[in-house]
């Protein structure tokens, strides 16, 4: 994770903070502890996107009171200017006959960090190479990765999209979208997941491939449904997210979106509406279908965005109309446009295109700081990837909205 307010990309901390565990043993529990909110908020969103539950402390005294009531299986724990309190922790997780694993973080000095991990290891307990700060969420997801904690390898698993379908095993999780400039939650783009009974959560890469064309319709209406009652589920909470979910642009001709649509959708008058991704390459191959379903569907407050979008700038730079809502800068051009001499233009002729025709443009897969700077400066509204919030669960992403919301009621008390 790089200094958020020194290069000011979207700060975690405005977005969502972390939560106490949803339902004990339900998962693996971590510890974090830092006395920057910014950190502790951050870890916190990349652990629950990894399916890990979280608890924070602004210093290790309340973290050891925790521990009396549920030990972590891993701690991340800082080491501020004194290292006094880092070894009381350890030497409580010691007395707790403690068998997970320490992760200290800290922009100290080596002499310092050593003493801290020696003792800890005096402790008999697991303690992880030293995590320099700055650090970013690749660091992090690799601990998890090496640690074995969160979400299961799902290598040996064989399974079908038309299975998964009819045994009730697809889910959907949601990726937060941040307003660049604003640093707020903007929005939410479901992701199909399979939870399979025994190999836990399966990434679509699995059953996708070979899917039929029945299936992908299935999913396609499934996954129509399922954002528009998570639209209700947020609004109760007094939150209106407009969410994006993905469908192939053969599977949206044939479904009735707009019956759909007027018969569930959330019935608060200031309804963001709901955008459908529809690939670069599929709308490009017929456009005047694509431009045609965009006009019927606008009506009803569903827009369609073209997604991977990098590759046919010049024929949509041609374009008369544009009835199309965001344009999605690919993953593979997003990556290194801070230094990248090719990827950089490319970018920024994109993110021109969309506002050319008043429209916004929204950076996908945006993974280091650097690239979410030069996002901001080359004027993109929007952007996801995991270094603003990986996807998660329904249940937790609305477990931290919850939590988000009771810290600003409480923060605008008198």
């Amino acid at each position: 994770m790089t200094d958020m307010a020194a290069s000011s990309p979207p700060n975690p901390s405005d977005i969502i903070v972390g939560s106490p565990p949803l339902a004990p043993g339900a998962a693996p529990l971590c510890y974090v502890v830092d006395e920057s909110a910014s950190i502790r908020h951050f870890l916190s969103l990349v652990l629950h996107g990894s399916g890990v539950d979280t608890m924070e402390f602004a210093d290790g005294a309340a973290m050891r009171r925790a521990l009396d009531n549920r030990i972590p299986a891993l701690v991340f724990h800082s080491i501020a200017l004194d290292s006094a309190d880092a070894i009381e922790s350890v030497k409580a997780l010691g007395k707790h006959t403690f068998n997970g694993s320490v992760q200290l973080m800290s922009n100290r000095g080596a002499a310092v960090l050593e003493h801290v991990k020696n003792i800890g290891t005096q402790q008999h307990i697991s303690m992880l190479p030293v995590l320099k700060q700055p650090f970013e969420t690749d660091a992090v997801v690799k601990i998890l990765h090496e640690l074995k904690i969160g979400m299961p390898a799902e290598a040996a698993v064989r399974l079908s999209l038309d299975e998964a379908l009819d045994k009730k095993w697809i889910e959907f999780w949601y990726q937060p979208k941040i307003a660049l400039r604003k640093k707020q939650l903007a929005g939410a783009e479901a992701y199909v997941r399979a939870r399979h009974p025994q190999n836990g959560i399966v990434m679509p890469a699995t059953f996708m491939p070979g899917a039929s064309d029945a299936a992908v319709l299935r999913l396609s209406e499934l996954a129509l449904h399922s954002a528009l009652q998570a639209g209700h589920n947020f609004s109760k909470m007094g939150i209106n997210l407009r969410l994006t979910v993905n469908i192939p642009l053969a599977a949206l001709t044939k479904l009735p979106v707009e019956d759909i649509v007027k018969s569930q959708r959330p019935s608060a008058d200031n309804w963001p509406g709901l955008i459908i991704d529809v690939p670069e390459d599929q709308i490009v191959a017929d456009l005047p279908q694509a431009i045609e379903l965009a006009k019927k569907l606008e009506p009803i407050n569903v827009r369609l965005a073209i997604d991977d979008c990098g590759r046919a700038y010049a024929m949509l730079a041609g374009l008369a109309e544009f009835p199309f809502a965001e344009i999605k800068l690919d993953r593979a051009f997003v990556a290194d446009c801070a230094t990248d001499r090719v990827n950089a233009p490319l970018c920024k002729a994109m993110i021109n295109l969309a506002h050319h025709f008043g429209r916004t443009a929204v950076a996908m897969g945006i993974e280091k700081a650097p690239d979410a700077v030069a996002m901001v400066s080359m004027g993109c509204d929007f952007g996801q990837g995991f270094l603003l919030g990986l996807p998660m669960a329904q249940e937790r992403f609305v477990s931290l909205l919850r939590q988000r919301s009771g810290a600003r009621a409480e923060a605008a008390a008198p």
